[in-house]
């Protein structure tokens, strides 16, 4: 079984990239079941429900979101679809699923979404303990458990890997829109990279216009900022799972 997870969908040309790649993606490389985070796909900052269906219509199997969940207001229209999820550790009376449990090729899949603490200014409770809490009640029910930790700092992220190893079939990192390459496979079996990367504008600041985003830095002064326009590029990785182990035997980071 082939898992892919998608960086996080920045503005309109991510989604279009999204749109062009995926499917090809799909099928070239057999993949199975697909997950992408779009927190920031509605203008840097949300999702739009004509978005959530472009992604759905394009090979998503489950949407993960972050600290733009709720960017939008729309979301709340449809924040209770089964094919979206938000973090699992917001408060617990906030509207949505912090992981759902999928069935492919005859495999039960729950997929986890976090948020991380460290210097994200979201109310959350701890990723980790609540990590552990729903992995508890749900390890004996499914095959494969996977985990989006949504997160700035990278110790944070490592951490939660070695927290998790051997519970958790895949942790992988969003949030910084850079892929970074340490993807490995850990001595408990836990596949696990920092960052899968972005998908969206290629000449920007991790999806930002280029001089807004410098205005910001070089004057301290408030500056909105504003998605980049232009060509593309899709990050994502691609998590290869023996079927009769439930354990990832190769993992394949992409860029296009």
């Amino acid at each position: 079984m082939k898992i892919i997870a998608i960086g996080d969908i920045v503005g309109k040309s991510g989604i279009n990239k999204f749109k062009i790649e995926v499917p090809k993606l799909v099928k070239d490389k057999n993949i199975d079941f697909v997950i992408v985070n779009g927190e920031n796909a509605a203008d840097g900052s949300g999702l739009s429900e004509k978005m959530f269906k472009e992604l759905i219509e394009n090979k998503a199997n489950v949407v993960t979101m972050g600290n733009h969940t709720w960017g939008k207001k729309e979301i709340f229209n449809f924040i209770d679809d089964k094919r979206i999820i938000r973090p699992a550790n917001y408060p617990k009376n906030n509207p949505g699923k912090g992981y759902r449990i999928y069935e492919c090729k005859g495999k039960k899949i729950a997929v986890i979404n976090l948020i991380g603490r460290v210097t994200m200014g979201v109310l959350s409770e701890n990723p980790f303990l609540i990590a552990r809490d729903i992995i508890d009640n749900i390890k004996n029910i499914v095959d494969i458990i996977v985990i989006d930790i949504h997160a700035e700092a990278t110790a944070e992220k490592i951490a939660l890997a070695y927290y998790l190893k051997g519970d958790a079939t895949i942790i992988f990192g969003t949030h910084t829109h850079v892929q970074t390459a340490d993807e490995k496979i850990m001595k408990n079996g836990t596949a696990y990279i920092t960052d899968i990367g972005m998908t969206g504008p290629m000449d920007s600041i991790i999806g930002m216009n280029i001089e807004s985003s410098i205005k910001r830095f070089e004057t301290s002064l408030p500056e909105k900022y504003k998605v980049a326009e232009g060509e593309a590029m899709l990050n994502a990785c691609i998590f290869e799972v023996d079927e009769i182990k439930n354990k990832v035997i190769n993992i394949e980071r992409v860029n296009l």
